[in-house]
């Protein structure tokens, strides 16, 4: 019963937040564009489908997805599993968290490679490229991309050291790549980093870093639980420029044999 009631009220809370936008579309189209809809009846059924999908998703994630990603946190730091942690002085032995980053790499490789919005971004730039850039290509480089970036934040959540250094560090990276990759791949190398963080990466990584951050002795979660989302937009940018740094050596190699 609770369940339901659950359901319910995350289907009316959805309601709400659709309705301001679908207002606005139907006000835009008869007040400025001046035009009934062409198919109204398919509109109202797309609408309600998209009202319905997105309640199940919010719905699955309280009921799964952070939780999961909390208990996991919770199993991994488990100071049975890690054994001693803290030195002497309060100092976090991050060695000591070995299983802690390859579960963050893993979640983090797994989740992107189901990401439905990397998948339409993959297929639309093989059509476009002319079969150039390749699916599984774009979307192991963006996954590996991820799974380090997570892997990394992890480490930087375990440890404490501030979010900013990372993250400048990795742009002033991304800005030497930009310089010496391909110029066709630099634009899809900046979208990568946004498709990554969608429906199924977001919620896990997310819980994953909250959960980590609450059992790690002296972290903060509102301060260390947070960030790894930004390590998950950063690192595919750097993994598909080099991808196509990558492809261009070995077109320049085939080329001069």
């Amino acid at each position: 019963m609770a369940f339901v009631l659950t359901a319910l009220q995350t289907i009316g809370t959805t309601i709400l937040d659709v309705l301001p936008v679908l207002a606005f579309l139907f006000a835009f189209q008869l007040l400025v564009i001046r035009r009934p809809l062409p198919d109204l009846r398919r509109v109202m059924i797309g609408a309600m489908c998209v009202i319905v999908g997105l309640a199940l998703f919010l719905l699955g994630l309280e009921q799964a997805l952070f939780p999961v990603g909390r208990l996991m946190a919770e199993q991994l730091t488990d100071p049975e599993l890690v054994g001693k942690a803290v030195a002497a002085d309060g100092t976090v032995l991050w060695q000591q968290f070995v299983w802690v980053y390859a579960f963050a790499f893993l979640i983090g490789f797994s989740t992107t490679i189901a990401e439905p919005s990397l998948l339409a971004v993959a297929i639309k730039a093989n059509e476009v490229s002319g079969g150039s850039v390749h699916v599984w290509g774009l979307r192991v480089a963006v996954a590996l991309g991820v799974a380090i970036g997570v892997a990394l934040g992890c480490y930087r959540i375990v440890t404490g050291t501030p979010l900013h250094y990372y993250i400048m560090a990795g742009y002033v990276l991304v800005v030497v790549q930009t310089a010496f990759a391909p110029k066709l791949i630099v634009p899809l190398a900046y979208d990568s980093g946004g498709v990554t963080t969608s429906t199924v990466t977001v919620p896990l990584v997310t819980a994953l870093g909250l959960g980590l951050a609450e059992n790690i002795p002296g972290r903060s979660a509102l301060l260390d639980g947070f960030g790894l989302v930004a390590f998950a937009s950063l690192f595919p940018i750097m993994a598909v420029l080099a991808y196509g740094q990558l492809a261009a050596l070995r077109e320049r190699g085939s080329g001069s044999e």
